[in-house]
């Protein structure tokens, strides 16, 4: 069994692959305001949640999402068909999509997938129309992180910023800041309850073989030890909105276009 299909099994019962709470995932989207007729773009958008959330909130907008995970996307594909939302859902390297420019994007958790939190800001600057916005989320220090939480997460102080910090490289990288939300203990804990407990049961359930099996139940157990012993109040996650400042001007890199409403 690989890292996807184990991601899809523990996401089963917690539908937004973030410690945020459904709630917020709306409140978040409605802040997008693409124009009627314009694009909504999600890179890495997994399972679908924060996309189906913007489709509900603009139905007059198109939706993007492109994901390398089969079982995510066809996760993504039965919700959007009980939705009955109108979203393309392309499988393949969100870091080398070239489509554009949308009146937002989103990218929640995918740093990864742009080499870091700057590499981010710039991919998407580079796919938004001039004025647009961007729904941001990604991972940072509540507080300076002791030993057992640099080890759980092989990482240290400065792999991720802090809140101020995230807010900062935003800014420098030509956006401002229209909102934002930091998930707190009872979100975090929701998920990663929900997380464990999703392999626990399917490794308890007598589904697949003996080996995956195994292997599902290890990797709840090693999830819940690096949590609740690693970096549990530690580990922050950050979502911010954000508009490109140039609302009205050529940012001198080819691209053009209207601005989003609202």
């Amino acid at each position: 069994m690989d890292r996807s299909e184990i991601s899809s099994l523990a996401h089963q019962e917690h539908a937004v692959a973030a410690p945020v709470s459904q709630r917020r995932v709306v409140q978040l989207t409605r802040r997008l305001a693409p124009s009627a007729g314009g694009t909504v773009l999600d890179l890495g958008c997994g399972e679908g949640a924060w996309l189906l959330a913007s489709a509900a909130a603009h139905p007059g907008a198109r939706h993007v999402g492109v994901d390398t995970s089969g079982p995510a996307l066809a996760t993504a594909r039965g919700r959007s068909a009980a939705q009955d939302a109108d979203v393309r859902w392309v499988q393949g390297d969100a870091a080398a999509w070239d489509e554009g420019p949308h009146d937002a994007v989103i990218c929640v958790g995918a740093s990864h997938v742009f080499g870091g939190l700057d590499g981010t800001l710039a991919a998407v600057r580079r796919l938004l129309r001039p004025g647009g916005r961007v729904l941001l989320g990604d991972t940072v220090w509540e507080r300076e992180p002791p030993a057992p939480a640099q080890q759980a997460l092989d990482a240290g102080p400065e792999d991720f910023p802090d809140l101020e910090g995230l807010v900062d490289r935003a800014l420098n990288a030509g956006f401002e800041v229209l909102d934002g939300h930091v998930s707190t203990l009872e979100e975090w804990d929701d998920y990663e309850w929900a997380w464990t407990g999703a392999l626990t049961r399917w490794a308890l359930s007598g589904e697949g073989t003996a080996k995956d099996r195994a292997v599902v139940r290890e990797a709840a157990r090693g999830h819940r030890s690096a949590w609740l012993g690693g970096y549990r109040r530690h580990l922050g996650f950050a979502c911010l909105v954000l508009q490109d400042e140039q609302a009205h001007e050529d940012r001198g890199d080819g691209s053009s276009g209207g601005t989003v409403s609202g």
